[in-house]
């Protein structure tokens, strides 16, 4: 670790709990705030500082790092936060938003004097609490020199994708990597549905797959969980899923594509979550078969 750092991190659900953890054991000082004050507990019985709001949290903040669940989100805790953070501040907007959230952010990075960093993460809860996430990044040279100790603290590399974070090109690699994990779960899901409904053991297709170019370690992940009854807690849950999925539907029909792919698994994933399966991982579009 080059410095200490003070880090505010604005939302501890899944993956921001597991940031802020290892930005804590990368040695630096940690604030953390959640809407719901509970799901901070466990990150101050390990050091934390729990705020009571965001802009508590980003009193004496040298880095911040959001993690909420969409663009408004964001946009409504960075509007709270702006009145203890102090200019210059560096922010690291991990949240996964739209092509067309990313200039809107960066306005508001300007609005109220921040050097943003665009850097979404790629990977699901195990990754992202042993420290292995891929992060996707976007920011001038100075400001990556002073992220850099954060970063390194939650990720297994850092590739970067430009000098502006303001053209948004993380963001549209997350979403290009992100449809393919979309598709890859729902593939799985309707694997399991198919064979059921076939009277085939579920065992049997991956033995034909067994070593062979289609057998995929993420495949099997999802499948297990569908089969064993382990769609909680979930690594990539129902409504965050379902998000995404609109928002690479979205991003694909402002280019003039018609993914139908990605169509009809953000069809399946509304479904599920009409289900009440929103807080199961996402491979409980299963159910969107029956």
């Amino acid at each position: 670790m080059d410095a200490k750092l003070k880090v505010a991190v604005l939302g501890t659900g899944i993956m921001g709990a597991a940031m802020a953890r290892n930005i804590l054991r990368a040695g630096h000082d940690v604030s953390v705030w959640n809407r719901d004050p509970a799901k901070t507990e466990p990150l101050v019985a390990e050091g934390a500082r729990r705020a009571a709001t965001p802009a508590d949290a980003v009193g004496a903040a040298e880095v911040v790092l959001t993690m909420l669940y969409d663009a408004a989100s964001v946009e409504g805790v960075i509007r709270s936060a702006a009145p203890g953070a102090r200019p210059g501040t560096a922010w690291i907007q991990s949240t996964t938003v739209g092509v067309q959230d990313v200039p809107s952010l960066a306005a508001l990075a300007s609005e109220l004097g921040l050097d943003l960093v665009e850097a979404p993460v790629s990977g699901t809860r195990a990754p992202a609490e042993a420290g292995q996430l891929l992060v996707l990044a976007a920011g001038p040279g100075p400001v990556r020199h002073r992220v850099a100790p954060v970063l390194d603290a939650v990720g297994a590399q850092t590739i970067w994708t430009g000098d502006d974070p303001s053209t948004g090109s993380a963001a549209r690699l997350k979403l290009v990597v992100n449809s393919w994990v979309l598709a890859a779960s729902n593939a799985a899901g309707e694997v399991v549905a198919l064979a059921r409904a076939l009277g085939v053991d579920p065992q049997q297709f991956l033995g034909v797959l067994d070593g062979g170019p289609l057998d995929l370690p993420y495949l099997r992940t999802k499948m297990d969980l569908i089969l064993n009854d382990g769609l909680e807690p979930a690594s990539f849950a129902v409504d965050t899923a379902r998000k995404d999925a609109h928002l690479i539907v979205d991003a694909a029909a402002e280019q003039g594509l018609k993914l139908d792919g990605a169509v009809a698994y953000a069809a399946r994933l509304d479904r599920v979550s009409g289900q009440g399966r929103t807080k199961e991982d996402m491979a409980a579009a299963y159910f969107a078969s029956y």
